[in-house]
């Protein structure tokens, strides 16, 4: 299998990246948590015009054809900005749903934000419902209340969905979570919406992790302690180092999980959620590294790698925990339950 990009592959990473930046995505973000969506939606027309949710859909359907390679790529590029919003679950859908359904051409477009549940439990990311915690559990969809359309997972399909509660707290300040409840069946195919929307999360944490591991390194070249700057100490190379090669080895899995979204001969099913462990796993160990190496200031909100820290934590859990992406791989199915 060859995961060399290509020359337009480069490119359209490239126009992601300098489209994130050029936004401010970490004052999007911040807006999107207080409550002002304006400028997380901008973004997300800005983001549809380059044809990102059209790389999910096939060209007979008006889509770009079917590329989750170069959309793994630009959703590495958006977890690396900690852009708002429920991106994943939206491209997720427009590759799941039908051509001929009516919200097709809104999603392509980017003029409609949608989301669905998630339907694997996932205990590790907690949520806070005045002052009990509970788990992120099946029922429960990323910013549900503010969603142009919310769908849930059914037996044997998807079904529209209707908010049945206030919006809870996530761990990241930019997710809320609401509790869904299923109306009318609609007909999609959900294995190919839960692949994608597994691959995209992977994506998102591996960018998220190698912001992390930049702006630690940035920051240990600056700081200095007994003289000396804090990243001439060997321990603390050698705690960057283990980031470095965590994220370097999850990087060719996040594209053989790829090549299995997209049906590839050569790819094994299980390469996705292997994909999917290995880059929470990784986006895991560079979160807390980060903490240590910057210490206290790490912890505060007005630094921007609170973003990436609280992102990280809640997306280890969506779309498939770590525990059941390792049964996943063991049992060979193609995504986490």
């Amino acid at each position: 299998m060859r995961f060399l990009p290509d020359r337009d592959h480069r490119s359209y990473t490239a126009t992601v990246r300098r489209l994130l930046a050029d936004a401010g995505t970490h004052r999007s973000a911040r807006s999107w948590a207080a409550g002002d969506h304006a400028p997380g939606r901008a973004l997300w027309r800005s983001l549809a015009e380059t044809g990102l949710p059209a790389l999910a859909v096939p060209e007979q359907d008006g889509g770009l054809g079917r590329h989750p390679a170069e959309l793994a790529a630009a959703f590495v590029e958006i977890g690396r900005a900690a852009a708002p919003g429920p991106l994943v679950e939206t491209v997720a859908l427009a590759a799941g749903l039908p051509a001929a359904g009516p919200w097709a051409a809104p999603l392509l477009a980017g003029d409609r934000l949608a989301t669905v549940a998630d339907p694997a439990t996932a205990p590790g990311a907690a949520v806070e419902d005045g002052g009990a915690r509970g788990p992120e559990a099946a029922g429960y969809a990323v910013d549900a209340h503010l969603a142009d359309a919310v769908f849930v997972p059914v037996a044997g399909g998807l079904a529209t969905g209707t908010v049945a509660g206030a919006p809870l707290r996530s761990l990241d300040p930019g997710r809320r979570l609401v509790r869904c409840v299923p109306g009318e069946p609609v007909p999609a195919d959900l294995p190919r919406l839960r692949a994608f929307a597994t691959l995209l999360t992977a994506a998102q944490l591996l960018g998220a992790g190698e912001a992390m591991l930049e702006t630690s390194a940035a920051y240990v070249r600056q700081r200095r302690q007994f003289g000396r700057a804090v990243g001439a100490f060997q321990a603390v190379k050698h705690q960057l180092a283990d980031v470095a090669v965590a994220l370097e080895f999850a990087r060719p899995l996040l594209y053989g999980g790829a090549l299995a979204v997209r049906g590839d001969s050569a790819a094994d099913p299980r390469d996705l959620p292997a994909a999917k462990a290995a880059c929470a796993d990784a986006a895991h160990l560079a979160a807390r590294t980060a903490l240590q190496v910057h210490g206290a200031v790490g912890y505060t909100d007005e630094y921007d790698l609170s973003l990436l820290l609280r992102k990280v934590r809640a997306l280890q859990a969506a779309w498939g925990t770590r525990a059941a992406c390792h049964a996943a791989v063991l049992s060979g199915a193609p995504v986490p339950d």
